[in-house]
């Protein structure tokens, strides 16, 4: 039995759903757990398609709602939602909803080779069948760029220093285990940060070896395309990275114009598309953080399509 707690449940439900017979997307439906409590409010004839680039999740929920014929399901990534919709016969949806945690099943199952915890194949992609594992980047790619992944990616300030030793490392003997990566890691890091830096690092070569990034923004782009006027957009993130991103993207479309300052006349066509809803980003209270410590660094924001 898989359990996996849902992060901002209830402020995610109140934000996201607007009607109850609507059409929604969920782009990261991983265990099935927002998703789930969103259908117990949804109608009957409401439909809900959930996408996940994880085989397990994706195997997980096809049993999980086999039997609720509101639910259809894609193994693909939340980037597609454009052709699926098309399968789907969807041109536009009521809601669009995207939790871009790593599920706390995939970061303490071993098997997922999310972890630096246990000594696994280090692979770190989503789906196992696309692109190129971790293992593949960390012997193949130069010093300068695997410290441009973990200063990018992960914000790591030794990133240079872990760079140096993973080529030295590599010239001995290929890396091709997570507690290989840990050890070299080890060498370079004092210990009181050696446990932050390991998630940075680690975090870092998973956004990089799944696109994470670009996929976020392509899928961010599509989306707000295929919502409906009065449609709602909700996305929890989980680092500032991600976050920063969908402010962005949010932000830019409840602009007017964005022509150069000092044009006479505006030329970009540009219309405002969307209403923020949140402000600042909703954070975890503190019970809810006491009940999932993985909650207290989600941030969620929301938007609402005018046009």
């Amino acid at each position: 039995m898989i359990h996996h707690v849902p992060v901002l449940l209830e402020e995610s439900k109140k934000h996201l759903l607007t009607k109850k017979e609507g059409t929604y997307f969920d782009g990261t439906i991983g265990f099935g757990g927002h998703s789930e409590k969103f259908l117990e409010v949804l109608g009957k004839k409401s439909k809900l398609v959930g996408v996940d680039k994880d085989y397990n999740a994706f195997e997980f929920c096809r049993e999980k709602f086999k039997k609720d014929k509101r639910v259809v399901l894609y193994h693909s990534s939340f980037a597609n939602i454009d052709k699926i919709s098309k399968i789907e016969f969807i041109d536009f949806y009521d809601g669009i909803f995207a939790d871009l945690g790593v599920s706390s099943f995939q970061l303490d199952d071993p098997e997922s080779g999310f972890t630096f915890r246990e000594d696994v194949a280090l692979d770190l992609r989503m789906n196992k069948h696309e692109g190129v594992s971790a293992s593949h980047v960390i012997n193949s790619l130069s010093k300068r760029e695997l410290a441009d992944i973990f200063f990018n990616y992960g914000e790591e300030k030794n990133s240079r220093s872990i760079a140096t030793e993973i080529v030295k490392a590599r010239q001995i003997k290929r890396i091709e285990r997570t507690g290989e990566l840990k050890n070299i890691i080890e060498k370079v890091t004092n210990k009181k940060y050696l446990t932050k830096t390991l998630a940075r690092v680690f975090q870092a070569l998973r956004i990089y070896v799944n696109n994470e990034l670009d996929d976020l923004k392509e899928f961010l782009d599509k989306a707000i395309d295929l919502l409906d006027t009065g449609g709602r957009i909700v996305i929890l993130s989980y680092h500032s990275l991600e976050d920063r991103i969908v402010k962005e993207k949010f932000k830019y479309e409840t602009l007017e114009c964005v022509c150069p300052p000092g044009t006479p006349v505006c030329v970009c066509g540009k219309k405002k598309r969307l209403k923020i809803l949140t402000p600042k980003p909703v954070k975890a209270t503190e019970a809810e953080i006491k009940i999932n410590r993985r909650s207290r660094s989600a941030k969620l924001r929301a938007a609402e399509k005018l046009i």
